[in-house]
């Protein structure tokens, strides 16, 4: 009964699609339920960071228009959500906008970026030890705040190619210990699968990165499988081959989050 929960759209400037492209689509490959959760903007209030890929907040009510429209022919039910950064700043935004005046079904945590007094580092680029403890913390008071129905990419870290090793694993023992306790579920990325692998075509993914999904699979945590789909054709297949990784380390994913 494939679903998935993680689906962008032309909006956010690096995706392909209307929702309505990824409704059609989903339904010929059988989706049972979709949720639609393209990027989302910031306020323009001087922080905003990443104008060049997500929508911008004047669009707003033509996203939740389009996705709400589309959602009225679907033979599923389809949910409108965003993917959101975490940074305090932002909670006001995401509890009292995106869910309160949008009426947005959820939220989705995609910690693509550590804040800094400086500005913001990408995730994969991060290699200072510090820096990746404070991406840890950083992370985890993000799934704290209650805000969020499941971790995007919780391996995103690794796609720069670091080597896994003792201070990775304690960081990120630490943080499904933080989903565990939270009942947060991790989520098993196939858009990940679809990208270059480090190393050449014998190389390990970008991401999802089997120690860590050992490591989930030994502690416990609940997963759910998502395409993270850029373009409609891939809206229910990245699912599906997400959730054929999650069978080699034993993991039954859920099919909802509601």
């Amino acid at each position: 009964m494939p679903t998935n929960f993680h689906t962008h759209t032309s909006r956010c400037k690096h995706a392909t699609g209307a929702p309505k492209d990824y409704i059609e689509r989903a339904a010929r490959d059988g989706c049972t339920e979709l949720g639609i959760s393209d990027h989302c903007p910031y306020p323009r209030d001087g922080t905003e960071t990443w104008s060049s890929s997500r929508m911008e907040p004047e669009e707003l009510p033509l996203y939740v228009q389009d996705v709400r429209a589309a959602a009225k022919n679907a033979p599923f039910p389809v949910r409108l959500g965003f993917e959101c950064e975490w940074a305090p700043r932002y909670a006001s935004w995401y509890r009292d906008v995106l869910l309160g005046e949008c009426g947005a079904d959820y939220l989705v945590f995609g910690a693509h970026w550590l804040f800094e007094a400086e500005g913001v580092a990408y995730a994969p680029d991060l290699t200072d030890k510090h820096a990746i403890r404070r991406y840890f913390a950083q992370t985890i008071q993000g799934l704290e705040s209650g805000l969020f129905r499941f971790l995007a990419h919780p391996d995103l870290l690794m796609g720069g190619g670091l080597d896994w090793d003792a201070e990775l694993a304690a960081g990120f023992s630490a943080l499904i210990d933080a989903v565990r306790s939270l009942h947060i579920p991790l989520e098993i990325n196939g858009y990940g699968l679809a990208k270059p692998k480090i190393g050449g075509a014998k190389g390990r993914y970008q991401y999802p990165v089997d120690e860590f999904w050992e490591l989930a699979a030994e502690k416990g945590a609940e997963v759910i499988c998502s395409s993270d789909a850029h373009s409609p054709d891939c809206v229910i297949q990245g699912a599906l081959d997400a959730a054929a990784y999650a069978a080699r380390f034993g993991l039954s994913p859920v099919e909802t989050i509601f």
